[in-house]
This record gives C-alpha cells, sequence and structure tokens, in this order.
C-alpha cells in the first residue's frame, strides 16, 4: 500500500485540512501518516486514520525521516511556512535532504501536493 506522510507547520495546518478534505477519497486509499499535531487535527475533521507520530519540535520530522531511509514511504506532503523560522530546522533540512538522497517526492506547497497525490494515484494503479 502506498504511504504516505502529512506534515505541516502552524500556519499551514487550515491549508493542510482543506487539502485532506478535498482529496480524502484519495487519500483514504493510502497508509497515512503524520506529525502530531497535524495527524490529530486531519482525523478531527476527516474521516481519515493517520498513524501519529511526536510533533515536528518532538521528533516527528526526524521519525519520518528515518522510515525514508528504510525505504518505507511513498511520498511526503510537508506544507511548511518559509516565512517563520522553526527550533526545529534541522530537522526539517535533515528530512528535505533525506527525500533528496532517496528520490521520494516532498511537496512543500499546495500545488505540489496535489502533483503528488494524483501521481501516486497513477502509480498505484499501473501496480
Amino acid at each position: 500500500m502506498t504511504r504516505v506522510a502529512l506534515i505541516a507547520h502552524d500556519d499551514e495546518k487550515p491549508e493542510m485540512i482543506d487539502l485532506a478534505q478535498s482529496y480524502e477519497s484519495t487519500l483514504a486509499e493510502f497508509d497515512l501518516v503524520g506529525t502530531g499535531t497535524t495527524s490529530k487535527r486531519i482525523m478531527a475533521e476527516t474521516d481519515l486514520t493517520v498513524e501519529r507520530k511526536e510533533s515536528g519540535p518532538m521528533g516527528g520530522d526526524t521519525q519520518i525521516g528515518a522510515e525514508v531511509a528504510e525505504g518505507r514511504m511513498d511520498g511526503i506532503v510537508f506544507l511548511r511556512d518559509p516565512l517563520t523560522a522553526q527550533p526545529h530546522e534541522p530537522d526539517i533540512s535533515a528530512l528535505l535532504r533525506i527525500c533528496d538522497v532517496h528520490d521520494v517526492p516532498l511537496a512543500t506547497t499546495r500545488a505540489s501536493a496535489e502533483y503528488i497525490l494524483e501521481g501516486l494515484v497513477r502509480d498505484e494503479a499501473d501496480d
């Protein structure tokens, strides 16, 4: 089953909720994982089930990065707030780097997230 991580910085959580609601039927076909608060909010506002990791600052980004390194992740939607400094920026940079190293698609905007989700659906249909 296709495994997708959903992560959003605080200012981007409303956009993530809207994305999850818009793509709920698509996301329901995936094995979802996400960081703490983002996962909790998605599950509260949709019928989706999301495996909850720690919040980003508490190691959630690193936990998801470990899954990328283990070959367990097919795509990541990480709606980042580019205008606000994050206290766990080194963890964020490590996640971005490990996605590049392992060639795992990573979306950081709504538009790129839609492309990745639609591409993963096509890949799953081809299998």
